[in-house]
């Protein structure tokens, strides 16, 4: 039997779980009010230090799925992007447009990753 392991649980939900040797993080928003770009890069701080928390990082992500509030901040979101994706070990990766918490929110981030 695999055991379980939740980070940073709340009453509603986990930033994050460790089943086996996956970790599944739960989508991450930046602060709301600032820019696309500033929530994206917010966001990938966050997941470095949820995967840090859980014992692996960012050149272990199997997979991302990232929600765009706006379809029209794909370019800048992905310029953050790229900036901070391990380019030895890049994710599989879906990119759509959703609404999101609310509406200040431009960008959310949901990751999965093996450990180290």
């Amino acid at each position: 039997m695999s055991s379980i392991r939740r980070i940073e649980p709340g009453p509603r939900m986990s930033a994050g779980v460790v089943h086996g040797n996956t970790v599944y993080l739960a989508g991450q928003v930046g602060n709301p009010g600032d820019d696309v770009a500033a929530q994206t890069q917010t966001v990938l701080d966050t997941i470095d230090r949820l995967l840090a928390e859980a014992g692996t990082d960012k050149s272990r992500i199997l997979s991302a799925q990232i929600w765009l509030a706006d379809m029209a901040n794909f370019g800048t979101m992905n310029t953050v992007w790229d900036a901070w994706v391990d380019k030895a070990n890049p994710p599989a990766r879906a990119t759509g447009e959703s609404k999101l918490a609310t509406p200040a929110h431009l960008v959310e981030i949901i990751v999965v990753a093996a450990l180290a």
